[in-house]
């Protein structure tokens, strides 16, 4: 078992980094130092009724906590964003606590920059009518602090976008969606929040983090102290997650200890790529979980980038504990490919395509096309095929 701090502080792109159980207790000193007097809590209907995660919320908060926001959902839709700004301007709150995944999160930070940005909603759908949306490039109107509850990684990021217009309503035939940039001022990390989560949602979750870490490592743009980062932090999930989220055996609580440190040092200098590009080549054609996607699909492109080019292989053995010592190339990237799947296959995700209920076999060609345009193909490692016909071989292959 890896040892890590029980706590610590840290800082990470202007970011304040405060990891540790029981940390929820600090929220109200840390606003306190930082002159907030009211803040916003942001989260989901499902996890503004869970009791045992909001509690400890509200009690470190005490009289800093305004008022909760319970609003936000998967769609993250730009409605959303002015309902929390209608609750914040309500509550007169001067900062916002985004609780829970990606979604609470990311509607949490667009909505600190849309608030300064000037365009209402009406302004926001008028110019997605025209096909494209310009980005707001203000800075944020208020301090947001990130408290995940998942493995999703969505919260050491300054991203997010929300949907102004639906693929039916667009132009495009594509959602159009706006995003600004606005890192959080703090993410705090306390293990005793996720293990208030249910085990089905941080399974749902868990691939996508994890997978955060493997690009990175094979992405074009790699280095060693992204290497360094990323490596430790699959270390940390390849064997925590198959406990925390799975049905593997093993020390819960000291499992999720490293889950929560591993999920954290995978987002630092991450690099998105190829396995990204698939899941939102997905979410371009459905309303689908992207750790259901990713789930399916990181085998199956590993195995298709390990065909062409080497892919940090060697790397990724070391850390998913592979001792490569005296194994050829190909049975190390053969190594690597069972591991990640070992991973997810004891995790309650699917590992088929058609098991992915929405997802159409017809739909492969056209989704193979919007990943060979996706922006994260743009990181993958030099000298791949990333045709389109390539990457409906990778999908037939995971169908």
């Amino acid at each position: 078992m890896l040892p890590i701090a029980d706590r610590f502080d840290s800082a990470y792109d202007g970011c304040d980094v405060l990891y540790g159980r029981g940390r929820t207790a600090d929220l109200g000193d840390y606003l306190a130092d930082r002159g907030v007097d009211g803040a916003l809590v942001v989260c989901g209907p499902n996890v503004g009724t869970n009791d045992a995660l909001m509690e400890p919320i509200r009690a470190g908060l005490g009289d800093r906590h305004a008022r909760t926001f319970d609003g936000t959902t998967p769609e993250k839709r730009a409605e959303t964003a002015f309902d929390l700004l209608e609750a914040a301007a309500t509550a007169d709150a001067d900062a916002l606590v985004a609780v829970g995944g990606g979604s609470s999160l990311d509607v949490a930070r667009q909505a600190s920059v849309i608030a300064a940005d000037g365009r209402d909603l009406a302004a926001l759908e008028s110019e997605a009518r025209g096909g494209s949306i310009d980005s707001p490039i203000a800075d944020p109107a208020f301090p947001v602090v990130a408290i995940p509850t998942t493995f999703a990684g969505a919260d050491l990021s300054a991203g997010g976008s929300l949907e102004v217009l639906s693929a039916d309503a667009s132009p495009t035939g594509q959602p159009l969606t706006v995003s600004g940039s606005a890192m959080p001022v703090a993410d705090l990390l306390d293990p005793d929040l996720f293990e208030t989560t249910p085990r089905s949602v941080l399974a749902g979750s868990a691939m996508n983090g994890f997978d955060k870490g493997i690009e990175t490592v094979y992405a074009r743009d790699a280095s060693p102290v992204s290497d360094a980062t990323a490596v430790h932090g699959i270390r940390l999930l390849s064997g925590s997650l198959p406990v925390v989220a799975g049905d593997r055996a093993g020390d819960a609580a000291a499992a999720m200890d490293r889950a929560v440190a591993g999920t954290l040092l995978v987002q630092i200098d991450r690099k998105i790529s190829v396995v990204h590009a698939f899941g939102h080549g997905f979410a371009r054609r459905y309303d689908v979980q992207q750790g259901a996607i990713h789930a399916v699909v990181v085998p199956h492109v590993l195995a298709y980038l390990f065909e062409e080019v080497d892919a940090g292989r060697r790397a990724l053995a070391a850390g998913l504990g592979i001792d490569a010592e005296g194994r050829d190339d190909d049975a190390v990237a053969e190594a690597v490919v069972d591991a990640v799947a070992s991973v997810r296959d004891a995790l309650p995700v699917p590992n088929r395509l058609r098991d992915v209920d929405v997802v159409r076999e017809d739909d492969l060609p056209a989704i193979a096309e919007f990943i060979a345009e996706d922006p994260p193909m743009e990181r993958a490692p030099a000298g791949i095929d990333a045709s389109p016909e390539r990457i409906e071989g990778v999908l037939r292959g995971a169908w």
